[in-house]
């Protein structure tokens, strides 16, 4: 074992649960056995997957906080009636925020239909009043999705009013929440239940989990069939897939063929297998969320642990694990950029358990009053980067960022703006002193003679005199005034540089995949055409 220990700033992350008053209690979670997190979560609410008599239904709440109590002066323990979205006919199996509006909400459900609802600014007034009486949400659209149930519902990350749905007839229709008379595209080729899917960063890939063992991944804009396609976990239990970022890698979580629990990385170029981890033996599905600062949570259903992982160089770091006897049902993360930066809180944890919903802050534990650039990079912005029309006509832009010191939105292969500084003080100029003479008494009783290795200055000769006169201007040369200055300006201005040039490569990387991708689904066309014609 080494002796050395791995430097990272994350190393002391630790999970810090709220109290009981900060959270929500009384919640009726929908006992569905349909594997989802349950709960989704938003800059300025959650959705909860609610058990309701006559249909299906969710329940929208504030946001709680692990830092102070609930908005809107909500009780910790709900009230038995709440306003619930209920317009579902059958069970609702998921939700999603969308990532361009925080009041805006896309369910799924068995009857086959996608519902997107809206929140109004006094859903919550009058909560604790006497005489107040809780009125039902409506929907603001509908998407008929399949005949058969829909189980996943995924917002684009970049494009505004692009939806994703997952449905029991084994594929994903892509929507233009516009006009959803028809889906925009249709990816097939999956064999049984899918199972999960993601968005890369910029939303012109999408991999799924399916239960007939396989991982996939599509160009969502061009074709029904994959344009990769690989074994995944081998066992038969419910597998997960997320995106690592901007990272060309996606993490996967399954179980083996023996049913130990997995976690896999993939590079996306071949989908080939970069690195395999074993957790334990746990019945649980492992849910597996990503972190820009580079860190890997997995969350395993029915038991109580969250460990999280560092990512650097295809290898995962174990970083620590947030662990209790209370077992979770379900489980989201915040949005970034919601986070509580004045408290060194990296991610949000929403838990559900029993009948409650606990928030639990991952926390750097540091002491500092000023913003802590190195452990905040850049998180997704709330600004689409794209319409609708453009990322179906084949457009493709980086997602936008924000920076959570001062909220400047910038995108994401640009240079963040940095925080204004202040003017420094002026200096004054002191001009350089006259030569000093130094007295260096030579040795007794010879002399040493001292060599200097230049050109410029003769060397001294053995007959010198033991006194020898040394010019402060000639042994220490002094910066000219404002060179610190001079050269600070050169660093930043080269440092600039490279980050835009990072960021060109990076996007010239990306332009290069999809390309790869778009080839490999005209082959995939190609071919299928070609059978078509053969069994004519």
């Amino acid at each position: 074992m080494s002796r050395f220990v791995r430097a990272s700033k994350y190393r002391h992350v630790f999970g810090q649960p709220s109290k009981k008053e900060h959270g929500y209690d009384n919640v009726k979670i929908s006992p569905s056995a349909w594997d989802t997190n349950l709960i989704s979560a938003s800059a300025r609410y959650i959705s909860i997957n609610w058990s309701a008599s006559g249909g299906g239904a969710f329940a929208i709440l504030p946001l709680p906080s692990p830092f102070g109590p609930t908005p809107y002066d909500i009780p910790s323990k709900l009230p038995d009636i709440i306003p619930l979205a209920r317009t579902h006919t059958a069970t609702v199996l998921d939700t999603a925020w969308s990532p361009a509006n925080d009041t805006l909400v896309a369910s799924a459900s068995e009857d086959g239909t996608s519902l997107l609802w809206k929140v109004p600014d006094s859903l919550f007034e009058g909560w604790t009043s006497e005489g107040w009486e809780p009125h039902d949400l409506e929907p603001v659209a509908s998407v008929d999705v399949s005949p058969k149930k829909v189980g996943q519902v995924l917002w684009h990350p970049t494009a505004a009013n692009v939806l994703a749905t997952a449905s029991g007839d084994h594929v994903v229709k892509l929507w233009d929440l516009a006009d959803t008379s028809r889906a925009r595209s249709t990816l097939g080729g999956h064999g049984d239940t899918i199972q999960s899917l993601t968005f890369n960063a910029t939303g012109t890939v999408l991999a799924t989990t399916c239960r007939d063992k396989k991982l996939r991944l599509f160009d969502p804009r061009t074709g029904f069939d994959p344009v990769r396609v690989t074994e995944g976990h081998g066992g038969i239990k419910g597998a997960r897939v997320v995106w690592m970022g901007e990272l060309d890698r996606i993490a996967t979580t399954g179980f083996s063929k023996m049913s130990d629990r997995q976690v896999s990385i993939w590079e996306t170029g071949g989908l080939g297998n970069v690195k395999t981890l074993t957790l334990d033996q746990s019945a649980g599905v492992v849910m597996p969320f990503w972190s820009d600062n580079g860190i890997l949570f997995l969350a395993g259903k029915g038991d109580g642990n969250i460990r999280y992982y560092e990512y650097e160089s295809d290898s995962l770091y174990s970083l620590s694990e947030h662990s209790t006897s209370n077992p979770q049902r379900g489980m989201c993360f915040l949005p970034r950029r919601a986070l509580e930066v004045s408290e060194c809180e990296i991610a949000r944890a929403l838990k559900v358990s029993g009948n409650g919903v606990e928030p639990i802050a991952f926390i750097v534990p540091r002491r500092a009053d000023s913003f802590q650039s190195d452990i905040y990079p850049p998180a997704p912005s709330s600004e689409p980067s794209l319409t609708a029309a453009e990322f179906f006509a084949g457009k493709t832009a980086p997602l936008n960022l924000v920076s959570l010191e001062n909220g400047a939105v910038f995108a994401g292969s640009g240079v963040p703006p940095s925080a204004p500084t202040p003017a420094p003080a002026p200096v004054p100029v002191v001009s350089a002193p006259p030569p000093v003479s130094v007295t260096a008494h030579a040795p007794e009783p010879t002399l040493t003679p001292v060599v200097i290795k230049s050109s410029s200055i003769p060397a001294p000769v053995a007959s010198a005199p033991a006194m020898v006169h040394v010019s402060r201007s000639e042994s220490l040369p002094v910066s000219p005034p404002g060179a610190d200055s001079v050269d600070d300006d050169v660093n930043a201005g080269l440092e600039e540089e490279v980050n835009r040039l990072n960021g060109d490569l990076r996007e010239a990387r990306q332009k290069i995949r999809n390309l790869e991708l778009q080839v490999e689904g005209l082959k995939a066309n190609a071919r299928k055409a070609a059978q078509a014609l053969m069994e004519v």
